[in-house]
This record gives structure tokens, C-alpha cells and sequence, in this order.
């Protein structure tokens, strides 16, 4: 199995043929049109197994995959304390592994947003979580911790870690969660300012089968987005 994550930068009806090379089972995409609501052909033809969310139809959070795959979505409620959270997207796939896609938005909250809005999201979820995997552009790192919070980066990671479910990237190169050698995010398309913000996180089923994460060439990527998609291969 193969799956990617890519914030797309929008515009995704004219650049899903450049990340269909990767021959994906399952795509997360951020930032992407509703396929619903579109009349490109080519991209309705291509996205006829999927999911979407999002506010506005230009701009939203897909989960796509092979024709072959079962895709359910999961009804579970995203208002955590009388506050909607945003953009998360559960799933079941082939009905027994879940999956969530995420795009971990501002949702315009002066203190929850990004990290904090997926914080708020696992709160009201993770007595759920089983055989998962858990993927997207999360706008976060450890390296923006803030020190009167209880909801950063670290907290994030150590509450995941608790429900035995860690980043697929960090096991695979042993890196430390700041740390990171490889960029997925490079802020205005700068070469200069690179981030790591998109993450596949996995439960031990996925972990052990682990075969490679990869990250898609700067020079081949750069030009259609500000990040680079990220690659995970299973060996079931």
C-alpha cells in the first residue's frame, strides 16, 4: 500500500495528473476543490472514489483513493466545548483500518488554532483511535512549542504516543520531532525558510510494515506548491 500527503497550494483540477506518478492507493490533499462542484471533467473523472470538507468549494481537504477501495466516511462530530474544529476528515478503509486526513486550520482562534484545533480534534476522539493512520499538513512543529500552553506540538505527539501511535517520518530516519533533516514546506516558495509541517502518523500495524518515506524532489515539486508531497510504502 502507498499512501501521500500534499498541500496541493490550490488549483488541484490542473495538477492531480503530476501527483497521480506517484500510483497511489490513498491521496490526502489540502487545499484542493470539492470535485462536486467543479466542471473540470478530467478532475471528476479522477476523483470518483473520495471525500471532501471544506468552507469554500475552491478550497478544501480531499481524501482519494483507488477505485477498488472501500471508502466510508466516519460520522464523528467535530464541535468540541460549543466550538467547531477544523479541517479533519475520518474514514474507514476497507472497512476495518481507520484513517483520518487533515488540513489543521486557524479556524480565526487566537489560542487553538493549527496544533491546537488537532488537539482539540484527538480530545474528542482518541478513545477511538485503533489500527489508524493519521495524515496531512498539520502547520506545526515542535520548534513553535510555547511555553503556557498545553496543547503544543509536544503535548500533541506525547498524547498520540500514549495511544501507541507515533510519526511514520521520525521512525523511519530517527530523527527527533524538531529535528528534522527534510523540509516539506518552504514558506513563499523560498528556498530560504523551510519547515517541517506535514506528517503520516501510524499505529504499530503500519509502523512494522513500513517500507520507505520519501519526500518529493524540491526541484520537481517547487513549482506547483509550497510543499512537497510525502510518501509512505507498506509492504502489505
Amino acid at each position: 500500500m502507498k499512501i501521500v500527503t500534499w498541500n496541493c497550494n490550490g488549483a488541484f483540477r490542473r495538477k492531480f495528473n503530476f501527483i497521480d506518478e506517484f500510483d497511489a492507493d490513498i491521496y490526502v490533499i489540502q487545499e484542493c476543490e470539492n470535485p462536486l462542484e467543479t466542471g473540470h471533467l478530467d478532475y471528476i473523472e479522477w476523483a470518483k472514489n473520495h471525500l471532501w470538507v471544506g468552507d469554500s468549494k475552491h478550497k478544501g481537504l480531499g481524501i482519494f483513493v483507488k477505485g477498488d477501495i472501500k471508502l466510508e466516511k466516519l460520522e464523528w462530530p467535530t464541535i468540541y466545548k460549543d466550538h467547531s474544529v477544523k479541517h479533519f476528515l475520518p474514514c474507514l478503509i476497507n472497512g476495518n483500518t481507520q484513517f483520518i486526513g487533515v488540513w489543521a486550520h486557524s479556524n480565526k482562534s487566537p489560542n487553538f488554532g493549527y496544533i491546537g484545533q488537532f488537539w482539540k480534534f484527538i480530545q474528542l476522539h482518541k478513545s477511538k483511535f485503533n489500527e489508524i493512520v493519521i495524515a496531512g499538513d498539520f502547520n506545526s512543529n515542535v520548534k513553535w512549542d510555547q511555553w503556557d500552553r498545553w496543547w503544543n506540538h509536544s503535548d500533541v505527539i506525547r498524547e498520540l504516543k500514549e495511544t501507541n501511535i507515533e510519526s511514520l517520518y521520525h521512525t523511519y530516519f530517527e530523527e527527533l520531532q524538531g529535528s528534522e533533516v527534510q523540509p516539506t514546506f518552504f514558506l513563499q516558495k523560498n528556498l530560504n525558510k523551510p519547515y517541517h509541517i506535514d506528517y503520516i502518523f501510524g499505529s504499530p500495524a503500519f509502523r512494522n510494515n513500513l517500507e520507505k518515506i520519501e519526500m518529493g524532489k524540491v526541484e520537481d515539486w517547487i513549482k506547483h506548491s509550497d510543499h512537497l508531497p510525502m510518501i509512505a510504502e507498506f509492504s502489505s
